[in-house]
């Protein structure tokens, strides 16, 4: 992004409504754990699915894997998958499509997966699939509104997807599994799933760092421009 443009974006986008979002959501993750009230970070993920055309050279030892530069496109996925920060408990799906059906499916197992608790936190965005109507879409209404009652949506403001820490689980994705060619869904959704589990059954967390404190501080312009007394803030 050019300095002018990066500047122009952080004009439009750093409202109060922004920031008022953006410490809601510092403040759930700086909550102690409670398992009756988990707090969890969901969101999806396109993969498209990409083949060889022309087998690639043997490997040898010591050297990397070459492939050709010709391949095919076979489609594309979407990956749906939560991460729960402060224990590392982790849960994906594969699925062909992104619509609000697979949301409220995935929204009903992951109910299933907190079965004591009383309320549970999600953090996404604001896609358009990501609302209570989908339940309504998807399920009778009675399952609808027990689904309602145990989850509480919070959604990042605009352009701030840097806020959900599952775009931090979707970067070691990219980064471990996803690096390379993968065909067809059985094979993505096989590899992600035991990836997923894995890092589940470590219990790898997330040590988020970016606190209220902190963002009054970086952010201090913004905040100033919002309400002159923040400049105590400096």
């Amino acid at each position: 992004m050019q300095p002018h443009r990066k500047k122009q974006w952080c004009i439009r986008t750093l409202t109060a409504g922004f920031l008022a979002r953006m410490e809601l959501i510092l403040r759930l993750y700086l909550l102690p754990y409670n398992p009756l009230r988990p707090v969890v970070c969901f969101d999806e993920r396109p993969c498209f699915l990409i083949g060889d055309t022309v087998e690639g050279l043997q490997m040898k030892p010591g050297h990397v894997k070459k492939e050709n530069y010709a391949y095919s496109k076979n489609g594309s996925c979407c990956l749906l998958a939560m991460i729960e920060p402060k224990t590392g408990k982790r849960f994906v799906q594969v699925r062909r499509r992104r619509r609000k059906k697979e949301f409220a499916k995935f929204m009903e197992q992951l109910v299933r997966i907190y079965p004591d608790a009383e309320k549970i936190t999600v953090v996404m965005d604001n896609l358009n699939t990501h609302t209570f109507s989908a339940f309504y879409e998807t399920f009778d209404a009675d399952k609808a509104a027990a689904l309602m009652d145990r989850l509480e949506f919070v959604y990042t403001p605009k352009s701030a997807s840097w806020l959900n820490m599952i775009e931090i689980e979707f970067s070691a994705l990219s980064r471990q599994c996803l690096n390379r060619r993968i065909p067809n869904i059985t094979q993505l959704s096989n590899e992600v799933i035991a990836y997923f589990k894995e890092r589940s059954q470590k219990g790898i967390k997330i040590n988020w760092q970016f606190s209220r404190e902190i963002a009054r501080e970086k952010l201090n312009r913004r905040y100033s421009e919002v309400n002159s007394d923040n400049n105590k803030f400096k």
